[in-house]
């Protein structure tokens, strides 16, 4: 039997989905609630293989690699996989720099 695993999501993370469809629904409201069912129903398929995500290069570049993403163009799902738990951490913008970002949030720097 496979294992699997509860995917829970920080409340940062939420607020970093909910400012994002916010931004969106300006403009779009129906491209908004595309963009949420995406990016929710591709976190939850990390109950079943959340070692698919790769680990994220800023910050292995730092030596820190217990932390994972998976790509939903063009946002970068930040995770960690503790024992039986994925804890959604961020939902970042991957078309800005968010080296600075990422280790002042992920490590209390």
């Amino acid at each position: 039997m496979k294992r699997t695993y509860r995917v829970v999501w920080a409340a940062i993370a939420y607020d970093d989905l909910h400012g994002i469809i916010e931004y969106i629904a300006q403009d779009s409201p129906a491209n908004a609630r595309k963009v949420l069912k995406t990016i929710k129903s591709k976190a939850a398929t990390l109950h079943l293989s959340p070692q698919r995500g790769r680990v994220v290069p800023e910050l292995q570049e730092q030596g820190i690699a217990h932390y994972r993403e998976l790509i939903v163009t063009p946002w970068r799902l930040i995770y960690r996989i503790a024992d039986e738990t994925v804890l959604v951490l961020s939902v970042l913008d991957s078309r800005r720099n968010i080296e600075d970002l990422l280790l002042a949030r992920l490590t209390g720097v």
